[in-house]
């Protein structure tokens, strides 16, 4: 039976959504500091970065550097269905074959890092930092996945399609699903997360060399890859 609980990003998510249609929280307003909502919802601070990161997504909220008047997430504009439509698909997922959701990331995926790999200097600083936290040491496999997750979204926000983007963050919660039972199977977890963080390091040299099909066959083999090793195995 699938499971409907929602994961901690969902639960910052709806928070957020729920201040913002009920005139707690509006444009100009800035959002608590990443260390506040952490310890009042109760998650993890990578799921709330992974929330705020679907606000910008659909254009909800900018993020400011620095400690200045436009430092902090700052919400410029209000939900119009957006943001609820995405959560709706994110229901549905749950319901959606493994299979079917695995094929669709390869192909999403692959059309990432080739867009990536033909763009002039392409702003991966989000998936290199994501991919430095993975590297830190005895990192909890809740973290671990969080930070994947955060390394792919960045990827097809990099690339400039915000429907991709899109459909990959509505499809979050059944890729969660297969990724997390799957790390549950893995009998040396360290072994798979730091080859993970290799693959992840390979696609993203593929990418920056401007090698197209290199990075496409290797998005290719990580999604598969896993879904093979931890999922069908």
């Amino acid at each position: 039976m699938p499971n409907t609980a929602p994961r901690a990003w969902q639960v910052v998510l709806e928070k957020i959504e729920g201040d913002l249609l009920a005139g707690r929280l509006g444009p100009g307003d800035r959002l608590p500091p990443e260390r506040d909502l952490s310890v009042q919802l109760g998650v993890g601070r990578s799921s709330v970065r992974e929330a705020i990161r679907v606000l910008e997504v659909l254009g909800l909220v900018r993020t400011g550097t620095g400690s200045g008047p436009t430092s902090g997430v700052t919400i410029v504009a209000t939900p119009r269905g957006g943001l609820s439509a995405l959560l709706r698909l994110q229901v549905a997922a749950n319901g959606f074959d493994i299979a079917d959701v695995v094929s669709t990331r390869v192909t999403l995926e692959s059309a990432v890092v080739e867009a990536l790999a033909a763009a002039d200097a392409p702003d991966l600083a989000q998936v290199h930092a994501a991919l430095h936290e993975m590297e830190g040491p005895e990192l909890p496999i809740a973290e671990f996945l969080a930070l994947d997750r955060a390394f792919h979204v960045a990827l097809s926000e990099a690339s400039g399609n915000a429907v991709v983007t899109a459909i990959m963050v509505g499809l979050r919660t059944a890729i969660d699903a297969y990724v997390e039972a799957g790390a549950l199977r893995v009998t040396d977890w360290d072994a798979t997360a730091a080859r993970l963080v290799r693959e992840h390091r390979a696609i993203v040299g593929a990418v920056e060399s401007g090698d197209a099909p290199e990075a496409q066959r290797l998005v290719r083999a990580h999604i598969a890859g896993y879904y093979a090793e931890a999922v069908t195995a």
